[in-house]
């Protein structure tokens, strides 16, 4: 993932509203739920809810789909794994000979399971 897409979708998710619906439908599963289920959990008139759907949809981290007369929305979870992998992606960088176990990417209880390291930005 490049610098400024990063930049763009923690840019979207920097909004308390976005985080909210992004939040709600992360355990939703890949089924989603309606834009009338999210503004009545949210309290979110329709037109403000749209918008911020929107938003998240533009930076890819969420899908939409059309069921009836319903649109259902759903994380995109190979794009949530990409931005959290963005984010640990240099954890292990400096330190050549294995990951910390405090690294995301480091298996339980031992180091030395991460191969992270700096891609090309």
């Amino acid at each position: 993932m490049e610098t400024l897409q990063a930049a763009k979708t923690f840019e979207a998710l920097s909004h308390e509203t976005r985080l909210a619906v992004f939040r709600l439908l992360i355990p939703a599963g890949p089924d989603g739920l309606s834009a009338g289920t999210i503004g009545e959990r949210l309290g979110l008139p329709a037109n403000s809810l749209s918008f911020h759907l929107g938003r998240l949809a533009g930076t890819g981290l969420t899908r939409s789909r059309r069921q009836g007369r319903h649109l259902y929305y759903a994380v995109d979870y190979a794009r949530l794994a990409e931005i959290v992998g963005y984010l640990a992606d240099d954890c292990c960088a400096a330190v050549p000979e294995g990951c910390l176990q405090e690294c995301p990417g480091a298996p339980l209880g031992v180091g030395g399971g991460c191969t992270t390291g700096r891609e090309e930005r």
